[in-house]
């Protein structure tokens, strides 16, 4: 397995380590419960660097983008992001991603660990005619995330220019001090954790220059506080809510390509496309969790409607939620439902997504 940068700063601090994406990473430090609150209420360090970086440069950059994934990015303002998705011709989604704007001849592109390969071959392939050229930065780079209420606070204090008035999906090149040392990071304001922050993108090199910089100001957080707290904020994490079986029509990001003209892989399959299933948020006021392949039925009839993607119990709100494949006609808020868990019916309603909002977003 591929190992972090920071790979032995996580050992000595006793993080159990789990496979993902072909990546060894921290599940968690301590108690991954501890890690969520410390996420909701100040603040989380995460290592995120088994993140892809694909770099996309030359003059056709803006177009090839607009070709290779269903949003337009080539109108983008410099410097900021967009979040979009790449599909097959079929259009089934290869991946969700975030693609960042230097300039009208540079942007890069941050794909999930696992399909990072796969975003790299479909990008080599579809880059036919185009003037760009194609550079997959993944080993390069390192990336901490610093999330949460207090993560302002926690960054500001280290950095060059003020990053208060950095807005969402925006991010900006910056100084980072380190132990005396400067360090330069590429500091965007987004996240997956449904809070505010920041992800500090950094040469692999420097990464634990950054990592040391703000460890001491927040808590280490793994993968299990990053999955509960995605839950909450009911962001889609690829291989559960996403997959080449689902579109982004299915995932509701239909309005990504709805008013674009320029051809991009997968349009034909897409247009006019109606959805099959659509992924539905489920609450229940018992305290049975949902898991990923639990079924969905309406109530006291053998009517499958649906099959749970994700789900556990929430720590800030008290009671299960979960995220699920529904059929359309059955999705609506307030429909009640009933989750087959291990052979036992439990009710669950249809619910608003999120299930968390932080206050003042």
């Amino acid at each position: 397995m591929a190992q972090t940068p920071l790979h032995a700063t996580h050992e000595k601090l006793g993080a159990t380590f789990t496979d993902f994406g072909g990546w060894e990473m921290p599940l968690k430090y301590g108690n991954e419960l501890d890690e969520h609150r410390a996420v909701r209420n100040g603040v989380g360090i995460f290592d995120l660097s088994h993140m892809g970086e694909i770099n996309v440069q030359g003059p056709d950059a803006g177009a090839f983008l607009d070709y290779a994934l269903i949003s337009t990015m080539s109108t983008l303002k410099d410097g900021k992001a967009k979040y979009s998705m790449i599909v097959n011709a079929d259009g089934g989604i290869i991946d969700d991603l975030i693609t960042y704007k230097f300039s009208d001849n540079h942007f890069m592109v941050v794909p999930n660990a696992a399909n990072t390969p796969a975003v790299w071959e479909a990008f080599q392939a579809r880059a036919e005619g185009f003037d760009v050229q194609l550079s997959n930065n993944t080993d390069q780079f390192g990336l901490v995330a610093v999330q949460g209420p207090g993560s302002l606070e926690v960054i500001k204090g280290q950095l060059e220019h003020d990053p208060t008035d950095l807005p969402y999906y925006s991010g900006a090149w910056n100084t980072l001090r380190a132990n005396g040392e400067e360090v330069e990071v590429f500091v965007a304001r987004t996240g997956y954790t449904g809070e505010d922050g920041f992800e500090l993108f950094c040469s692999s090199e420097d990464a634990q220059k950054v990592w040391d910089a703000v460890i001491d100001h927040g808590t280490p957080c793994g993968l299990a506080s990053r999955d509960s707290l995605r839950l909450e904020a009911s962001m889609p994490l690829y291989g559960h809510e996403l997959s080449t079986e689902i579109t982004p029509v299915e995932a509701g990001m239909g309005r990504a390509f709805a008013k674009k003209e320029a051809d991009f892989v997968g349009k034909d399959a897409l247009t006019g496309r109606e959805p099959s299933v659509v992924i539905a948020g489920l609450t229940s006021e018992q305290r049975r969790a949902a898991r990923e392949g639990s079924e969905i039925f309406l109530p006291g009839t053998e009517d499958k409607i649906g099959v749970v993607t994700s789900g556990q119990p929430s720590p800030t709100l008290g009671h299960p939620v979960a995220l699920a494949h529904v059929q359309p006609e059955h999705a609506e808020i307030g429909t009640d439902v009933e989750i087959d868990i291990r052979g036992k019916r439990y009710p669950f309603t249809i619910s608003a997504t999120p299930f968390y909002k932080r206050k003042d977003a």
